[in-house]
């Protein structure tokens, strides 16, 4: 069973850091010592017409004041109401929640596009190998200055604005970029390309899935991916996104 339990933590900072993008750092206690890269927290409303929570992956975790970032972006009437928060005020949270990424390698890549791109920078702050990082855009950047502490950051955007034009997938064949791991978050048409590039290249792929979650502890099925092999838990060719991942590698799952 899931250590994680709902607690009222108090939110520290948070503010617009690009349009519909906002930074949110939480005093998040024992999840901030529980927390790995990769993993999420599930959010609560206060408007208790929302019932379900909204999970949200963990962009930084400082586990010495015990304190985590989330950087999200608003999508609906839920994280509408989390742009509101100030400093002082508290909501429920359950976490860490989830299967994060698994720290290995020796030269990494790490791909992310989109909202995908925050839960990537933990990781690239934990990594110790070598790493180059591709970031894809479909035109206002975010948190691109903040990865170039932990290595060289290539950028595309859809409109060519910044960077190459085009996608993530153009910039690591422009560039000849190659790893012996690949580390991914972002919308499932870029997580796709990214395993066919990987497979094409017999590199190893860790893919963070994005999904629409309900109960976040994996007990309500409502996030199952398709996966090769039977799931224990189901019986049938699926695994919940947000018990069993929702980082896969790229070989037990299809998207």
């Amino acid at each position: 069973m899931s250590m994680a339990k709902k607690e009222c933590i108090k939110v520290l900072h948070n503010e617009r850091i690009e349009e519909g993008v906002y930074d949110l750092w939480l005093d998040a206690g024992d999840m901030a010592t529980r927390a790995q890269p990769g993993q999420f927290l599930s959010l609560y409303c206060n408007n208790g017409g929302r019932l379900l929570p909204r999970p949200i992956s963990i962009c930084e975790i400082d586990k010495k004041s015990k304190r985590i970032r989330l950087v999200y972006r608003v999508m609906g009437e839920g994280t509408k109401e989390f742009a509101e928060l100030k400093s002082g005020d508290f909501l429920d949270c359950m976490g860490p929640l989830g299967k994060g990424f698994t720290l290995e390698g020796k030269k990494a890549l790490i791909i992310g596009g989109g909202i995908g791109i925050p839960p990537l920078l933990e990781l690239a702050k934990q990594l110790t190998c070598e790493k180059d990082i591709v970031l894809g855009y479909r035109d206002a950047t975010f948190l691109n200055k903040e990865f170039e502490k932990y290595g060289k950051v290539y950028i595309s955007t859809e409109d060519g604005s910044v960077g190459r034009k085009g996608n993530v997938i153009d910039v690591i064949k422009e560039n000849d970029l190659t790893a012996d791991i690949i580390f991914s978050c972002g919308p499932t048409p870029m997580l796709r390309g990214v395993k066919e590039f990987a497979l094409a290249n017999k590199i190893k792929a860790q893919l963070s899935l994005e999904e629409r979650m309900a109960c976040g502890i994996g007990a309500c099925l409502a996030c199952v991916c398709q996966s090769k092999e039977v799931d224990h838990h189901t019986n049938v060719n699926n695994k919940r996104i947000c018990k069993e991942g929702p980082v896969f590698y790229a070989d037990e799952v299809i998207i």
